[in-house]
């Protein structure tokens, strides 16, 4: 668990953008960026100033007044508190259309992440081959004995929503410490498990909400 410099939990709308900061921060340093200020951060983020330099004061000072921040060390900064030193393997269980563009996502030429296996059912052509990366495709009855003999922890889900409880029993009882959840299910997890749910119709939902917002403000 993040704490920040006062010893409190992390806020959840500040551990969000950890990766956006960090993703910023990689580009800069590609840019030959030396330095840059919370102005700067700010127009990237689509934030006000204030937000990042707030953010930023959680975890002391990583900042100078009058020279502002050091590109190359606050990308190490987020990159070492985001874990992404280590290579991270993934399992990914639901091989259908949003399964397969999870595994053609190239997480590895962004960070050190990388989706190693697939599941699905018996009844899915795929299982029994390999991507065209090399990632095997394994019937989903699998999991167990795959993962208790791997070093894998984490996992995606993206099955349908009345099977989604079920494959998360199944993979916290091999191992998996942490979920990222593609369906809209809620999922009943040990309070030692983290899971990040993700409902592409909810996400969409809410854009077409300001959407909407924003035109009506607009014809005013």
């Amino acid at each position: 668990m993040v704490v920040t410099k006062f010893n409190e939990v992390l806020p959840k709308a500040t551990a969000k953008r950890l990766p956006q900061y960090y993703r910023i921060f990689k580009q800069f340093v590609a840019d030959k960026v030396d330095r840059t200020n919370s102005q700067a951060i700010a127009a990237k983020l689509g934030v006000d100033s204030a937000t990042v330099r707030r953010d930023f004061s959680l975890f002391g000072e990583l900042g100078r007044r009058g020279y502002g921040y050091d590109t190359t060390a606050l990308r190490d900064f987020f990159g070492n508190l985001l874990g992404d030193s280590a290579e991270t393997n993934i399992a990914l269980v639901g091989v259908g259309n949003l399964g397969r563009a999870l595994i053609n996502y190239r997480f590895h030429d962004r960070n050190k992440m990388r989706i190693t296996q697939a599941y699905d059912v018996a009844g899915n052509p795929l299982v029994g081959t390999k991507t065209d990366d090399g990632i095997p495709i394994y019937n989903i009855s699998d999991i167990q004995k795959n993962l208790q003999d791997s070093n894998i922890e984490t996992a995606i889900i993206s099955v349908q929503s009345d099977r989604a409880q079920e494959v998360a029993d199944t993979l916290i009882a091999s191992g998996i410490k942490g979920i990222l959840n593609f369906t809209p299910r809620r999922l009943q997890v040990p309070e030692n498990i983290t899971v990040q749910s993700i409902d592409l119709t909810s996400e969409l939902q809410t854009l077409l909400f300001f959407m909407q917002d924003k035109k009506e403000t607009e014809q005013k």
